[in-house]
């Protein structure tokens, strides 16, 4: 299972890097189910863009790592600030202590929403951007979850 994991994360990664630009590259905290953080970075991509996410985190009995791929469409709000929506889905992998859910490495996938705004600086070359990302799971079981507010701090390209 670890291998198809990352022969998926190559495949997304590869695919992203041969058809899109670059624009911001930083890190989104908050993110992961709350107590994460996260490499970000969001490309040019079809006239609005993507954005690709590797989370990790840790929690009480278990750790994990994530990652996540969504398009947005962005819009003008005016004076440097922005707004987005988009979706796109994102892959876990849950590792648990021994003697929680059986010491198992899970693995979970889920569609997901995001919504935010973002504020571009004019001075430097630095993007805030505040958004929540809603995640509907599909495995291992069918739930969902309201996601969680995270701040993001990206350099601009």
């Amino acid at each position: 299972m670890k291998k198809l994991f990352i022969a998926i994360v190559a495949v997304f990664a590869m695919s992203t890097v041969a058809s899109a630009q670059i624009q911001t590259l930083g890190v989104r905290v908050g993110g992961g189910q709350g107590y994460g953080a996260e490499l970000s970075a969001q490309w040019g991509f079809m006239g609005q863009r993507l954005e690709t996410d590797l989370g990790w985190g840790s929690y009480d009995h278990h750790s994990n790592i994530s990652l996540a791929g969504i398009y947005q469409w962005t819009g003008e709000i005016g004076s440097g600030f922005g707004w987005y929506a988009g979706v796109g889905a994102r892959l876990s992998m849950w590792s648990y202590e021994s003697g929680y859910e059986n010491g198992d490495t899970k693995f979970a996938l889920a569609l997901v929403g995001q919504a935010g705004i973002e504020y571009n600086f004019d001075a430097i070359p630095f993007q805030l951007s505040l958004d929540i990302r809603p995640n509907f799971w599909l495995l291992p079981e069918t739930s969902f979850h309201w996601g969680d507010i995270a701040l993001g701090i990206r350099y601009r390209f």
